[in-house]
């Protein structure tokens, strides 16, 4: 049997999962009352808007907003036919496909990022204190690092439903 959770820890799991919980929704909500989006919608076009040539593979975007393949595949047909990215095969590698930002797309984020960064900054940011703010980003860049060192989920292979 597995040993428990210190009491420490078990409050600190549980407040950080709080607090990630009601930012998410309520981004879920700013991002939908501005650009009629879903937030994994809009982190797509996010990271799009901010890659060099505006594009990325479909498994580099799966590994960066740490989705699955078949749920990128879903969203980026959604997307596409709203205009926002196009889809082709690479040039470089038969197996991959590249997903492009389409201007449409960038207006569409631009137009989300103003209230996007200010409840970011009134939910997560208000609260702390310039020393706070370091110790918090130093803290979860290293958590996000020794989480970032498993395999991304595009390489792990699919059980077979029985």
């Amino acid at each position: 049997m597995a040993e428990e959770l210190e009491p420490e820890q078990l409050n600190t799991y549980f407040a950080l999962m709080e607090s990630v919980s009601l930012l998410h929704h309520a981004v879920e909500q700013q991002v939908r009352a501005a650009g009629e989006l879903s937030y994994v919608q809009f982190q797509l076009l996010a990271r799009l808007a901010d890659s060099p040539d505006r594009q990325l593979t479909m498994t580099a975007l799966a590994d960066g907003v740490v989705y699955s393949r078949s749920g990128l595949t879903h969203q980026a047909g959604l997307l596409e036919k709203a205009g926002l990215v196009t889809r082709t095969p690479s040039p470089d590698d038969q197996r991959a496909t590249l997903v492009t930002i389409t201007q449409a797309g960038v207006d569409r984020v631009r137009a989300i990022l103003p209230g996007h960064i200010a409840l970011v900054r009134d939910l997560l940011f208000a609260p702390l204190a310039a020393r706070d703010l370091r110790t918090l980003g130093d803290t979860m860049a290293r958590i996000r690092d020794h989480m970032r060192a498993q395999p991304p989920r595009s390489v792990s292979t699919r059980q077979r439903r029985g």
